[in-house]
């Protein structure tokens, strides 16, 4: 179980990359939303696992954006060092998020049942 001092970090760094990729990251090959679904970052902050989801369902959008994200691990470090004090930036690992795409797969085929309206009967 994490300790406070982990939940606060996770938290404080997701919504910091959040900021950083939407708002920062100047890259036109990054065409579609990112959304940072989940952060762990380890008790001595050396390493971060960084889960994002898209609003594609595109394999290839997928792998060029977790390409760019990782080789912008280091502006996007540097940007993090700005606006988080830790002692140390830990390292980026950007993953892609296989459970928010399977909710966002549910919704769908949610959406698309033909569930006639109950009419009070």
């Amino acid at each position: 179980m994490p300790s406070n001092r982990i939940e606060r970090a996770n938290s404080e760094i997701q919504r910091c990359l959040a900021d950083i990729i939407q708002n920062k990251l100047n890259n036109p090959h990054l065409q579609s939303l990112i959304y940072v679904s989940e952060v762990k970052v380890t008790p001595d902050f050396k390493f971060c696992k960084v889960k994002i989801s898209l609003d594609t369902t595109d394999e290839s959008a997928k792998k060029n954006t977790l390409s760019i994200l990782q080789k912008s691990e280091g502006f996007i470090k540097h940007e993090l060092a700005e606006m988080v004090r830790m002692p140390q930036v830990p390292k980026l690992t950007f993953e892609y998020d296989k459970g928010a795409e399977a909710s966002i797969r549910i919704n769908e085929i949610l959406k698309n049942l033909n569930i006639p309206k109950d009419d009070g009967e």
